[in-house]
């Protein structure tokens, strides 16, 4: 279990302030990281000697070491405290990681704590010029909704790889159920040893896809990450054609997230 509890302690208006200045700067922080990642970091490690696998493997631990850092900075500066429960069951090769998705910082709490992930992410971040250099080195995968990218994604979880997957394919809607999209069912029957769900809260919202980052809300974030029990691919690929499999697997995970997410 990782578990952080509060270290920065204001109150009233000067918290709010504070808080809000702490957010900005996050952003600031996570920007000029990612252009000291691409300028900087990456093309040196890139240089020891090692093969293609190799050069990946490094590029995703810096990420995933950056991101650890950027975590760290959100919790010691106040703006949110985070709980991670049996983080210590992620990263196995050909795990597929399914997280429901509350907030824009999901992916920054799950590469931060996995050394070795690949993730889907969206297309957009090869055209951002602070993401673009660190997600081509680190191989992630972009969710450009083709056929290739399932494959791709399937190839990666039978080549040992650990895939963080979010299912709904954008943040969840402030007050709404998450909803989701039956291709990450797929990827998982094609390529997955084993399916490991991650229930995600944040209290209160922020980041969502209808909030700006300086609306923060009136008291600290808290972030609950809680690694479920694992899901064996085999029960919904015996006998059943892969549509059919696909549309079974995906009901359970929705009925499974909805339930355990009520119950947070």
């Amino acid at each position: 279990m990782d578990l952080a509890t509060d270290s920065v302690r204001r109150s009233g208006a000067g918290n709010y302030l504070w808080r809000l200045f702490a957010t900005g700067a996050s952003f600031v922080l996570f920007g000029l990281g990612g252009l000291v990642l691409r300028l900087l970091v990456l093309p040196l490690l890139g240089l020891l000697p090692g093969d293609a696998n190799e050069r990946r493997r490094r590029a995703r631990a810096a990420i995933s070491k950056a991101f650890y850092l950027h975590v760290q900075f959100m919790y010691r500066s106040g703006v949110l405290s985070y709980r991670f429960d049996g983080v210590e069951k992620l990263g196995r090769p050909g795990q597929m990681i399914i997280a429901n998705h509350p907030s824009l910082i999901d992916v920054v709490f799950l590469i931060a704590h996995i050394r070795d992930a690949n993730c889907i992410v969206k297309q957009s971040l090869w055209r951002n010029p602070f993401t673009r250099g660190p997600v081509c080195r680190a191989h992630y995968i972009s969710n450009n909704g083709s056929p290739e990218m399932l494959e791709q994604a399937a190839d990666a979880l039978r080549a040992g790889e650990t895939l963080i997957v979010f299912p709904e394919g954008t943040r969840t809607k402030p007050q709404c159920p998450p909803v989701f999209h039956r291709g990450a069912a797929a990827i998982a029957l094609r390529g997955a040893q084993v399916i490991t769900p991650v229930f995600i809260t944040v209290t209160p919202t922020t980041l969502t896809k209808a909030e700006p980052w300086y609306r923060i809300p009136p008291r600290r974030v808290q972030v609950s990450l809680r690694v479920g029990a694992d899901i064996d691919t085999e029960s919904f690929n015996a006998q059943a054609a892969m549509p059919i499999a696909s549309r079974r697997l995906n009901q359970h995970l929705h009925q499974l997230f909805l339930r355990e997410l009520a119950s947070s």
